[in-house]
């Protein structure tokens, strides 16, 4: 069985897909990008921002779903630029506390909206 997550404190999804999807104790989080909800427009004046309101997105999701950042089982990050990786690595390092999820890292050509990065990640309950 599969359990559809769906928050207004995040953005809703910009195609057919849902903002997660929980089975059994894992929670799959879709890429999130940096659109504040509130506002509905990208959120992009440093990298630095820009991975906050990734971060922050991420987080809403997981609150809807009853978690946070300590169930993060792995996480996987899309930048179109290798070079901004040292400054969304130290932003991204900031809402975790101990016990790192798994991840990986990779440059793309391109992403939704033309942002510079996009993070979706995987969440377990037990």
């Amino acid at each position: 069985m599969k359990k559809i997550i769906q928050t207004k404190n995040a953005p809703a999804p910009i195609g057919p897909y849902s903002q997660a999807v929980q089975t059994g104790n894992l929670l799959f989080v879709s890429g999130q990008i940096a659109i504040n909800p509130e506002t509905e427009q990208l959120n992009i004046t440093s990298i630095e921002e820009e991975t906050h309101q990734v971060m922050r997105n991420i987080k809403a999701i997981l609150l809807e779903a009853g978690l946070d950042f300590s169930h993060v089982i792995k996480a996987s990050i899309f930048l179109t630029d290798m070079g901004n990786f040292p400054r969304v690595n130290e932003t991204y390092a900031s809402y975790f506390s101990s016990d790192f999820p798994a991840r990986e890292t990779v440059e793309v050509s391109v992403l939704p909206k033309n942002v510079n990065v996009e993070i979706s990640v995987i969440a377990a309950t037990a």
